[in-house]
C-alpha cells in the first residue's frame, strides 16, 4: 500500500491506498447535464499514463515523430502537454488540501481540471491536484506526478486475488442503470439508459476488434454480445460471409479452438493485464474487456418467470412486469473508441485511418 505526500512539505495528502488498474471510463465525458458518479473506489488509486488538461497544441503544431514516440499513431484535435502518470483517487481520499479559486475553471455544474491544478496542500501552498466533478465526468482527484511523491506503508494491502477467486466473487456489471441528470423542473431527473461503463468498455474494445479484424468480416456471439458490437462491426467492416470469428473465452469458460481468430477477454482489475491462454487459440488476437462487462456477457441474468407462492396456486406463474429497458439501440462511446484507437500502432494502416476520419466526421458519426 501506499500514501501521497506533497512534495513540497512532506505533509499527507492521502491515507493508505492499494493501487488497481486505470477503469476504461476514466476519460469518458458522457452525455449533456449528466451526474455521473465517483470513478474510483475509496482506498484505491490508478496511474494514467497520458497527460490530462492544459497546456495545449494542435495537432498542427506538432511533429508526427513527438506524437508517435508519446503513443499517438493518427491526428487527434489538440495534444495535452500537461504531465502524463497522475495518480487518481476517489475525492473523498484527499486531505489537507484546499481548493483554489482562480483556477476553478469555466466548467458548466463543477469542476473539470482542465485548467490544471486547483487544489492546493493546505500546508504550504503547492498546487497538489485537480478536483474534478464537473457534469458528465466521472468524479474524481487527480494527483499531479511532479508535486506528489508516493510513500510505501507498512501493513497489508489488498491481496493479489486469482482470476478463480475474481469469479467466485461475481461483481459483474448490469447494462442498464438509471442516469441522473441536472435541470429538471424539479430538481435532479432520471432517465433508464445503457450503462455509461458498458459504452465505455465497447468504444475501448472496438478498437481492438478493427484492428483484429485486419478489414475483414467479424462476427461475434450471439445474444448480447452481438447487440453491443455486431450492428458497428457490420457497418464499419467490409460485407460479406464472416471470415473471423470472435468468442469470449476466459477463466471457468471452455477452452477456444484453434480456428478462433479473436478472443474476448476480461481485464484483471487490480493488474490492468487481461487474461491469456496457452491452448490452440494461443495466437489468437486479445479483446480486452472490464471484468464486470465481461461477467455479465458469459453469464447474462436473464428475466426468467418465476412459480408464484403463498395463495396462488404452485403451477401459476407470477405476473411481474418486465425489467425496464433502454429506448435506443446501444452505442459504443465515442470519445473512449478514439482514444484507444490513435494509440494502436495499426491505425497507421489505411483502412484504419479511413474507418477513423468516417467516424469523426463522416457517415458513421451516427454509430456512437
Amino acid at each position: 500500500m501506499f500514501l501521497f505526500v506533497c512534495a513540497g512539505c512532506g505533509a499527507e495528502l492521502t491515507g493508505p491506498l492499494s493501487q488497481v488498474a486505470l477503469p476504461a471510463h476514466a476519460r469518458q465525458r458522457y452525455g449533456n447535464g449528466v451526474q455521473l458518479p465517483v470513478l474510483m473506489e475509496s482506498g484505491t488509486f490508478a496511474v494514467d499514463p497520458d497527460p490530462w488538461g492544459g497546456p495545449w497544441r494542435l495537432w498542427e503544431e506538432v511533429d508526427p515523430d513527438e506524437a508517435e514516440a508519446r503513443g499517438i499513431y493518427a491526428p487527434v484535435h489538440a495534444l495535452s502537454d500537461g504531465m502524463p502518470g497522475a495518480s487518481v483517487i476517489a475525492p473523498g481520499d484527499i486531505r489537507g488540501t484546499r481548493l483554489v479559486p482562480e483556477k476553478l475553471g469555466g466548467s458548466c455544474c463543477g469542476l473539470d481540471g482542465a485548467d490544471g491544478p486547483n487544489m492546493a496542500c493546505e500546508a504550504c501552498g503547492l498546487p497538489v491536484a485537480a478536483r474534478i466533478d464537473d457534469c458528465s465526468l466521472w468524479q474524481a482527484v487527480r494527483l499531479s506526478p511532479e508535486a506528489v511523491h508516493r510513500v510505501p506503508v507498512d501493513g497489508a494491502g489488498a491481496a493479489l486475488l486469482s482470476w478463480a477467486e475474481l469469479v467466485a466473487k461475481g461483481e459483474d456489471t448490469p447494462p442498464f442503470e438509471p442516469i441522473a441528470t441536472w435541470g429538471g423542473r424539479s430538481g435532479t431527473d432520471h432517465y433508464w439508459s445503457w450503462s455509461p461503463r458498458w459504452e465505455a468498455a465497447a468504444g475501448q474494445a472496438l478498437a481492438h476488434l478493427l484492428v483484429a479484424s485486419q478489414g475483414q468480416p467479424v462476427r461475434v456471439p450471439d445474444g448480447l454480445t452481438a447487440d453491443v458490437f455486431q450492428r458497428a462491426l457490420d457497418a464499419l467492416l467490409p460485407t460479406g460471409p464472416p471470415r473471423r470469428r470472435a468468442v469470449l473465452a476466459g477463466p471457468g469458460q471452455p477452452s477456444p479452438d484453434a480456428g478462433t481468430d479473436i478472443l474476448l477477454v476480461p481485464v484483471h482489475p487490480q493488474t490492468g493485464q487481461p487474461w491469456t491462454t496457452a491452448g490452440p487459440a494461443a495466437s489468437a488476437y486479445l479483446v480486452p474487456l472490464p471484468l464486470g462487462v465481461w461477467l455479465w456477457l458469459v453469464s447474462p441474468e436473464p428475466y426468467v418467470p418465476l412459480p408464484a407462492s403463498g395463495r396462488l396456486p404452485q403451477d401459476v406463474l407470477r405476473d411481474d412486469p418486465l425489467p425496464l429497458l433502454p429506448h435506443s439501440l446501444f452505442r459504443p462511446d465515442r470519445g473512449t473508441f478514439r482514444h484507444t484507437l490513435v494509440r494502436l500502432p495499426a491505425v497507421r494502416g489505411p483502412w484504419l485511418r479511413t474507418i477513423l476520419e468516417n467516424v469523426m466526421r463522416g457517415p458513421l458519426a451516427g454509430l456512437f
